[in-house]
Order: C-alpha cells, then structure tokens, then sequence
C-alpha cells in the first residue's frame, strides 16, 4: 500500500508537538527544581540574529497547522504571535495539536498533484500537495522544533535525543 499524504504528515505533525509540548513540561519542571524563572528560557537565542524560543514555538505551531490546512484546503485558525508566558506558550501548542488533529484523511488525500501556493512577502510559491509537504513543510516545522529543542538543551535541560523523538512516549523511547 502506497504512504499517503495523510499519513505522511498530520501523524508526524501531531507526534512531533506532542514532543514539544513534553520538551516544554521537562523544561519548566527542570527550571522550577533548579531555581530558575522559565519564562528566561523565552528568550533564548542559538544567535543574535536568530529568532529566539518563543518564535520557533509560533513558528513550529505555524507551520503544523498552516501545512495541515493547505494539505486539507481549509483555513488555518489564527493564532497571532502574542505569546510572552509559559503558560501561553504551551497553550499555543495544544491548541495547534488540537487543530492538526481535527484533519481527517478525506480532506487530504486524493489529489497528490493538485497545486497550493504559499504566499510569502517576497513571493508566492507553488507545488503539488506532495511537493509540498516533502520539499517545503515538513523540513520547515522539523527545523523550528529541532531549534526549540536545542535552545532549551543550551538552557541546561536535561533533554536528550530520545526526548526529541520520542518525547512522552515510551514506546519509542525503549
């Protein structure tokens, strides 16, 4: 049987959030045993110039739902980028893995060549639906959940690559 769109995208979105949101649980948990605010975790940054924590959850949580959306020809909720708690933050992401989980398989296989465009403020880009989800959103969300992870590991979390992929579920992680 061939992979679906489907199948190669929204379990994969809503495995990899719910990694998140167990990346965040261990960070605020790490934080409140060692005496440290998480909230400071917020503002991490890998550089000067590279968004820091609270954007790579936005813009992770971004790209799961807008991919999830695009691949179901529906409009993503909005969600604009006013996170500044860890409370909210963490919210972001149930909220976006309650949303990618609301997509059905219906609403997204069928046509693997049918075109999406993304607009973008230089450009509109265009691709199939497969195109898309291989080439475009799924490197862009694991890139921004990787990132979180690595700002959170340069806080001195003790999260490790299991943690990554396998977050709370131990299935994965034995």
């Amino acid at each position: 049987m061939a992979l679906s769109l489907y199948d190669a995208s929204i379990p994969g979105y809503v495995l990899m959030l719910k990694n998140l949101a167990a990346l965040l649980e261990k960070a605020e948990a790490h934080a409140t045993a060692t005496g440290v605010d998480p909230t400071s975790y917020l503002a991490a940054r890998v550089a000067p110039d590279m968004n820091p924590l609270t954007s790579q959850i936005q813009l992770a949580s971004d790209a799961a739902k807008g991919g999830a959306a695009r691949l179901a020809g529906v409009t993503p909720p909005s969600m604009p980028d006013t996170e500044t708690t860890w409370a909210e933050v963490k919210d972001r992401v149930a909220k976006t893995i309650a949303f990618v989980e609301s997509i059905k398989p219906e609403q997204v296989n069928g046509d693997d060549e049918r075109t999406i465009e993304l607009k973008t403020p230089n450009r509109t880009l265009t691709f199939t639906a497969r195109d898309f989800l291989l080439q475009f959103s799924l490197p862009n969300f694991h890139f921004h959940v990787v990132t979180a992870y690595g700002l959170l590991r340069g806080q001195g979390v003790p999260i490790g690559k299991m943690d990554y992929l396998a977050g709370g579920q131990t299935s994965l992680a034995a």
